[in-house]
């Protein structure tokens, strides 16, 4: 069988108020055609199907139209786990009638671990073992005890990742003994998950520091049982194998979530398994819409806006202004330089201004330049927290904000 590993999509993601779905449709175009050229036998779609857990009807309208769209080509299967963005009752709610097309969707860590187990077949024949753990929340993983400290909850959440995966495991290899008790060759076993596995790489923007703070919720590839033929990661957006590691990868996201991603390279991962031989390679995904990050001075910004409409670009634009002199008029003056051309400015950063504006009184009007992150990073720094208090002041206000996201999501 031929495996297409993918993740995090963040359907209904916007970039700071501009709609993105155009990219999202020519994504999607793009993967039905290379499910048919590939001849793909089985998508895997890692978690953060959405970008919220109440996504749009827009967002919905791409998700299942594409859905039905992979059940006419020669995909047999489509194994979909839910992301830490994604609500899992939602994901689940149409569950039996997705089983009619073949897509097998795990939204939450069920009490039967055998519902984390999907046997994928061809031709009316056993072909593949695929272990489909969903993203796993804190009250999933571990009892909460009073007095316990970051290094406790660091240890329990990750023993109990590596007991989940454990169990997932000896339930494959049950099936895989059966099988071959019957006479039959051994069958492949793919394991997916949605976690942050330790030595993945970031980016600043993406999101996902915003809820994974220092070491909290990192765990090894060691989890991973060795009968994992293929570990199929998703939520970080960088492409990349884990720990050197060839088979336990995260596919990253198809298009870039922010400017941090904007010069990255996306692909997806294909996994071809034959005769009992695996051969793993990736598929680079075209870029649907140019971001372009331009820095500098006054003169420099003008430059490179010169250049970008010389060549007809039409890159949405993020301009950070570094020049010491303060322009009182720095948007509308940007404007006038690409009015004439195809460039779109998303989003003006001015260093001087958000600096200023943070010591007056109207402090309130530059949050959406910040993260929650980087709210409370400035608060330690403002009141002068001592640096040995940071580590259990992170790990509390971490705690806060998975409890507000896990809240949003049950709501």
């Amino acid at each position: 069988m031929r495996f297409l590993h993918t993740s995090d999509w963040h359907l209904g993601r916007a970039l700071y108020g501009k709609k993105r779905d155009a990219e999202f449709e020519a994504f999607f175009d793009w993967l039905l055609t290379t499910i048919e050229n590939e001849q793909i036998d089985v998508l895997l779609v890692a978690g953060d199907i959405f970008d919220t857990t109440t996504p749009s009807h827009t967002a919905q309208t791409h998700y299942y139209r594409f859905l039905y769209q992979v059940s006419q080509t020669c995909c047999s299967h489509v194994v979909i786990i839910a992301g830490n963005h994604d609500s899992p009752t939602f994901l689940t709610a149409p569950q039996a009638l997705l089983k009619h097309l073949h897509v097998h969707v795990v939204g939450a860590m069920s009490e039967r671990i055998e519902d984390e187990i999907i046997v994928l077949e061809k031709n009316g024949e056993a072909q593949a073992i695929v272990c489909a753990v969903p993203y796993l929340r804190d009250q999933d993983l571990r009892r909460l005890e009073a007095g316990e400290n970051l290094d406790d909850k660091n240890k329990k959440m990750g023993l109990g990742l590596m007991r989940h995966y454990q169990e997932v495991a000896q339930q494959a290899k049950r099936l895989q003994q059966q099988h071959q008790q019957a006479g039959l060759a051994a069958l492949p076993v793919i394991a997916m998950g949605h976690l942050f596995v330790a030595g993945g790489k970031t980016i600043d923007g993406d999101g996902v520091r915003d809820l994974y703070v220092g070491n909290l919720v990192k765990t090894g590839v060691d989890i991973f049982p060795a009968i994992f033929d293929y570990v199929a990661l998703g939520h970080l957006h960088v492409p990349q194998c884990v720990a050197q590691q060839e088979h336990i990868r995260y596919s990253g996201s198809p298009i870039p979530m922010g400017y941090g991603e904007a010069g990255q390279q996306k692909q997806v991962v294909v996994v071809d398994f034959t005769q009992g031989i695996r051969k793993i390679s990736t598929i680079t995904v075209p870029r649907f819409q140019d971001l372009v990050r331009v820095v500098g001075d006054l003169p420099q910004i003008q430059q490179q806006l010169q250049q970008l409409a010389q060549v007809q670009s039409q890159a949405w634009l993020e301009v950070e202004y570094t020049g010491a002199e303060r322009v009182p008029h720095l948007r509308q003056q940007l404007e006038q330089w690409v009015e004439e051309s195809t460039l779109e400015i998303l989003r003006i950063k001015n260093p001087l201004l958000i600096q200023q504006t943070l010591q007056a009184q109207h402090q309130a009007q530059q949050l959406d330049e910040l993260s929650p992150v980087e709210v409370f990073e400035r608060c330690l720094a403002a009141h002068q927290v001592p640096q040995a208090q940071h580590p259990a002041l992170w790990h509390c206000y971490q705690q806060i904000l998975q409890q507000i996201q896990e809240d949003d999501q049950h709501a």
